[in-house]
Formats: C-alpha cells, sequence, structure tokens
C-alpha cells in the first residue's frame, strides 16, 4: 500500500516534548530526508503546454509559496498569485472546520474574501493542488464556484486528489516545480482529509467547467486538468 509507504517515511521524534497541532487534524509524525522526491507529473505537463507560448498570463498558486515556483514561473513574464491556504487554516482553525456553528454566510465571506478575493475572468491558470481534499464542504463548494468565475474562458488548472478513498490519513505535500513536466514532492505531515474523492465526484464537482482530464500517478495521486 502506498500509505504504508509513505508512513515508513515518516519519523516520530520522541524525545522531544509533542507540540499542538497546528491544523485541526494534523499528525504529529514529521518527514524525515527520505519522504523527499521527483516525479515525472502528466497534469503538470499539460498545464505547461496550455500556457505556451505566451506571455504575460496572471496565475494562481494555491500551494504553499516556493521560490522555485515563483522563479519558474516569472522566468516565462507571467505574474504568480498565491493564496496563503494553510497559513489561513492555522490564524481561522474554526473557519475550517467541518462541524463549525459559524453562520453560513459570514463564513463564505470570510474565506473568500482572505482567499480568492479576485475580478472575474482574471487567471489564465490555477495551481490548485491539493487544496479541496481539506476544505469543509462549504468552502469546499464556494471556492469551486469562485474559481470559476475568477478564471478566464479557456483558463486551465491543476488539481491533485488522493486515489485511497478508505485512507484515514493522506500525505500533505509541498509541490515544487523542478521542470515543465516534473515535480519534487515533500511530504509535510498527514493529515485527515474533509473528504475522500472519486472520478465522479470529482466530474460533478466541476461540471460547470468545459472539461475535466484525469491522471492516475504510480504513487496513487489523481492528477486532474480542468479547463474553464
Amino acid at each position: 500500500m502506498v500509505m504504508d509507504r509513505i508512513k515508513r517515511l515518516l519519523r516520530r521524534d520522541e524525545t522531544a516534548p509533542a507540540a499542538a497541532n497546528v491544523f485541526p487534524g494534523e499528525s504529529h509524525e514529521k518527514p524525515s530526508a527520505a519522504a523527499v522526491w521527483e516525479r515525472h507529473s502528466h497534469g503538470l505537463a499539460e498545464f505547461s503546454g496550455a500556457l505556451e507560448p505566451r506571455t504575460g498570463l496572471n496565475l494562481l498558486d494555491f500551494g504553499e509559496l516556493l521560490q522555485a515556483n515563483v522563479t519558474y514561473l516569472t522566468s516565462f513574464g507571467h505574474k504568480l498569485y498565491s493564496v496563503a491556504l494553510w497559513r489561513d487554516m492555522a490564524a481561522n482553525p474554526s473557519l475550517y472546520s467541518e462541524d463549525s456553528e459559524e453562520q453560513n454566510e459570514a463564513r463564505l465571506k470570510l474565506f473568500l474574501n482572505s482567499n480568492l478575493n479576485y475580478p472575474n475572468d482574471h487567471f489564465d491558470g490555477v495551481l490548485l493542488w491539493d487544496a479541496l481534499e481539506f476544505l469543509p464542504s462549504l468552502l469546499m463548494k464556494a471556492a469551486v464556484e469562485r474559481l470559476h468565475r475568477v478564471m478566464k474562458p479557456g483558463g486551465c488548472m491543476l488539481a491533485v486528489f488522493h486515489a485511497e478513498e478508505k485512507a484515514s490519513e493522506v500525505p500533505v505535500y509541498s509541490y515544487r516545480i523542478a521542470s515543465a513536466d516534473t515535480l519534487q514532492l515533500e511530504i509535510k505531515f498527514l493529515r485527515r482529509p474533509a473528504r475522500h474523492f472519486n472520478n465522479r465526484a470529482i466530474e460533478k464537482m466541476f461540471q460547470q467547467f468545459h472539461s475535466v482530464k484525469f491522471f492516475l500517478t504510480r504513487d496513487n495521486l489523481r492528477e486532474v486538468i480542468v479547463r474553464r
């Protein structure tokens, strides 16, 4: 099982006192140096191809702000925007709780203003990565609807979903772009997903969009290209 191999890569520091979870559902297990590897990405290759040969595009990155990604994408003259989703989760844990008692309208306004407050038809491409797996249902649906609005017609989005639908925990990765078709993955920690998605659920989620294309990888990640 892929998750069994991943868990063997992780180690717990038994000599240090246990720290409080930064994010609800986060495991205390931390990655070792071996929990970093490069892999070919068909999804990234298709995303990169959708951007070529244009320059000066507006791109949105939902992942950790990594210098390698900034350097790679801006080297083509693109403008990169970043969604600090994990930082916002740490700052507002109740907002991201599935059973939050906050009123829905207030939660949606705060979430969208914090992360997706952009004009309509603004982005040519979105690197969504695995963000949707960790959002409660209310916020996940709002994020998809807002992405449909802020992306330009014909815009391209890359999303990633874990394919092991029965896993109680899944790795949260840093996605570092090494080249147009290569990703370097680093396991940050394990976390309980808000839900698991099969292909049908993903297609339904993006039903407003023009097309959805799947790539199943050897490490049990399902890469998805969504066209606006």
